[in-house]
């Protein structure tokens, strides 16, 4: 690849051959930018473009994650397309990740992709890229004065302001159902006291055998706890959501009183008005799902992304939503607060759409797939399951891989969808 700020052509490797010998098609022109958003913040991205000019292009995108390398972009290119995968404006980073803001590091990029002439624009959101774009679409095609004034936590968007190129095309891949929504699902509804992260009700508890728990081959929950669990998962987010507002507040309350008593202001209220505080939310990976395979059954493995090992995944540091502001916990990670979610976007979705659906997902369940292809309002729209797991690998050692596959179905979409 060519080195970032620079144009040339990519032969040799587009990842390292180590671990995945997937290239870019010998001829390939990368391009690497970086680009200042209306809200002016840094974000940039890669345009690939195959040796014949194409006048589409296929955008890749994560709120959070660093795309450059997409398993998907070779299939993108090799089928004649350019490729752009954007990088947000905090790499590996959701601690202050606020939807509505990342918003303006997508339009960023489809405005400079508009300014180098590509005349359609393919949107592909894989996993949690699937929620933000979709956010996107719904947003760019109202009027700007209807789109979202605020943030979940309070901020202006500066939306209406906000030039957003409109769409052409949607992919979706292993898409769940939104940051938020994720996490109403697999937050552990047990904690019992947000500040001790060992804290467990029983009752609650879905590693208690009396609960259903019994290992990765024996584990069922009865009707009643599953109800009771997912009762409790919405009360334990909405008591967050009330902390992460009451925090808010108090900052604002503070600012007000700086702003009233001007140079008199105390040092207390200066404090409090410039502090952002930041917050733990412990065990966030116990989605029932994941244990036993019973429910909404699929070919995937017990476990989690986070791994097979339930207490480690629950217990440990690594998880979702592990550290957050009261703005981005709203905007992101809340189930109840978050407009990015699929069940409130996806009735937007006109174009022409694909969705990949991965068939040993640990993240993308069946059931929700389908309640997202259902939600879609395009007439124009296809939905392929594919045997791999939540990031296309094979589910079995000699086992085509699951993004080859996922790489052949967009390859043929595209070809079908947008001719050149």
């Amino acid at each position: 690849m060519s080195s970032p700020g620079s144009s040339g052509q990519a032969t040799a490797g587009f990842l390292n051959t180590d671990w995945n010998p997937r290239n870019v098609p010998a001829g390939t022109t990368t391009t690497n930018v970086v680009l200042r958003t209306g809200d002016n913040a840094a974000t940039g991205g890669s345009l690939y473009e195959p040796a014949t000019r194409s006048d589409t292009v296929v955008c890749v995108m994560h709120p959070r994650e660093f795309m450059a390398c997409h398993y998907l972009i070779p299939d993108i290119v090799g089928a004649g397309y350019a490729a752009w995968s954007q990088s947000p404006r905090s790499v590996g980073n959701d601690l202050r990740l606020e939807h509505e803001f990342a918003l303006h590091d997508v339009a960023a990029g489809l405005a400079h992709l508009k300014s180098r002439g590509f005349e359609r624009i393919v949107l592909l959101g894989n996993s949690g890229g699937a929620g933000l774009y979709a956010f996107y679409a719904q947003q760019a095609a109202l009027p700007a004065a209807q789109r979202i004034a605020k943030t979940p936590g309070g901020k202006p968007t500066q939306l209406t302001e906000l030039e957003m190129p409109a769409i052409d095309g949607f992919v979706l891949v292993g898409p769940h159902p939104g940051q938020g929504a994720l996490l109403l699902n697999c937050i552990d509804p047990s904690v019992s006291d947000e500040v001790d992260p060992l804290s467990v009700d029983a009752t609650l508890d879905p590693l208690n055998p009396a609960n259903g728990y019994a290992g990765p081959t024996g584990t069922r929950y009865e009707a009643g706890f599953i109800e009771r669990y997912r009762g409790a998962q919405r009360e334990r987010v909405a008591r967050i959501d009330a902390l992460a507002r009451a925090l808010i507040d108090r900052r604002l309350a503070a600012r007000q009183r700086v702003k009233a008593a001007g140079p008199a202001a105390s040092a207390e209220d200066k404090r409090m008005a410039a502090h952002t505080p930041i917050f733990n939310v412990w065990r966030t990976d116990a989605d029932l799902r994941c244990f036993d395979l019973s429910l909404d059954p699929s070919d995937r493995k017990f476990g989690s992304l986070w791994g097979a090992d339930p207490y480690a995944s629950n217990y440990g540091a690594v998880g979702f939503a592990r550290q957050c502001t009261p703005e981005s916990w709203l905007s992101t990670w809340s189930g109840i607060a978050s407009n990015a979610s699929l069940a409130k976007t996806a009735a937007a979705l006109t174009q022409p759409v694909l969705v990949v659906e991965y068939t040993g997902d640990q993240a993308c369940f069946p059931g929700d797939v389908q309640r997202i292809v259902e939600s879609i309002a395009s007439k124009r729209k296809q939905h392929h399951r594919v045997r791999g797991d939540h990031h296309g690998r094979a589910l079995a050692n000699d086992e085509e891989p699951g993004r080859v596959h996922a790489g052949r179905l967009l390859a043929g979409w595209l070809r079908e969808t947008f001719p050149a």
